[in-house]
């Protein structure tokens, strides 16, 4: 993913989703179109990658924990909200 946003987990007491469900609406409020990649520290998530509120979550080393990376991968096409 080239272009996302971080983002700082500071409910540490939610599930994964509702993490990811709160970024994802940051993120698509800010930039006008919905995410499509979150990556997170492998600790957040078991196992393989999954499918979160439409979004795909992969764990990734490079991201610290208590953080989220929320945006689109490099090779997606970006389409605007209609409004």
């Amino acid at each position: 993913m080239e272009i996302g946003e971080l983002f700082l987990i500071r409910n540490l007491d939610s599930n994964l989703e509702e993490k990811v469900l709160w970024a994802a609406d940051s993120y698509q409020k800010k930039y006008g179109h919905a995410p499509t990649l979150c990556l997170v520290h492998p600790s957040l998530i078991k196992g393989q990658a999954q499918r979160l509120a439409g979004l795909r979550v992969e764990a990734k080393k490079s991201v610290l924990p208590n953080y989220l990376w929320i945006g689109i991968p490099a090779d997606a096409e970006v389409k605007p909200l209609a409004r």
